[in-house]
């Protein structure tokens, strides 16, 4: 049995999610937004305060906030309104995951750019064969209206592409959607790599091959919590970044 989560439990995580993020270079200055849940408080998350970077986090300094984005921790702190809109909006309909996690990417936002998104060209793209749903760009606002088409084209689905824009993950742990975050990254690079070595033509693989690798990946489907991403990879994830700097902790 897995013990059951706290919310000092999932601000760690949260703070090395940003952290890891930084040091990939996934950031973009004081933009873009990784949230999580809180254990027992429904309609509850954390989110970074609007102004800090990535490589400040710590798991004290993240905010608690509802889905409409009001500040529930007395902190007074400041919060992007693009982070509650597609964060609130996305935790709000789909409260059994804990993690959302919205970034600008390059590859990411080169993805989102192709009209075909993602294709099976590589082992890291079958992985999210079949789980990344696509929503139309609609401009920097996100009304009640497109916050319901958002949520929507997400669906039950492991992410969406917001073309123009960049990729939404999500994941039953800060770990999962940090993990297929890093899937979808390395599969966008390779995609676009080998595109631009071949005149825009990689080779793609069948929809039954795609399918069966995805099978053969996650188990017996997306809701086998013995074949989760990041059990095994967030770990050594964590003993490097406590090796690097553990103030994240803090």
């Amino acid at each position: 049995m897995t013990p059951s989560r706290t919310e000092q439990d999932v601000r760690i995580d949260l703070a090395a999610a940003y952290r890891l993020a930084a040091q990939r270079g996934w950031d973009d200055t004081v933009y873009t937004h990784i949230s999580a849940s809180v254990p027992g408080e429904p309609g509850v998350y954390l989110i970074n305060p609007f102004g800090a970077r990535f490589d400040e986090i710590t798991a004290s300094s993240l905010v608690k906030i509802d889905t409409r984005g009001r500040v529930l921790d007395g902190s007074g702190a400041r919060v992007n309104p693009s982070g509650f809109a597609i964060h609130g909006a996305v935790h709000g309909a789909r409260p059994e995951i804990e993690c959302v996690m919205h970034l600008h990417t390059q590859a990411g936002v080169a993805l989102a750019m192709l009209p075909g998104g993602l294709q099976a060209t590589s082992q890291w793209a079958m992985r999210l064969h079949g789980r990344l749903g696509r929503h139309a760009y609609e401009g920097l606002a996100f009304g009640a209206d497109e916050q319901a088409r958002l949520v929507a084209n997400l669906g039950m689905l492991d992410g969406v592409i917001l073309e123009n824009h960049g990729p939404l993950i999500v994941g039953r742990t800060v770990a999962e959607a940090w993990m297929l975050m890093y899937v979808l990254d390395r599969a966008a690079q390779a995609q676009l790599a080998a595109m631009a070595a071949s005149g825009g033509k990689a080779h793609i693989v069948s929809d039954e091959l795609a399918a069966l690798t995805y099978r053969q990946w996650v188990g017996d489907g997306p809701d086998d919590t013995s074949a989760r991403d990041g059990d095994i990879e967030w770990p050594a994830l964590l003993r490097g970044l406590a090796r690097a700097d553990p103030s994240y902790r803090n």
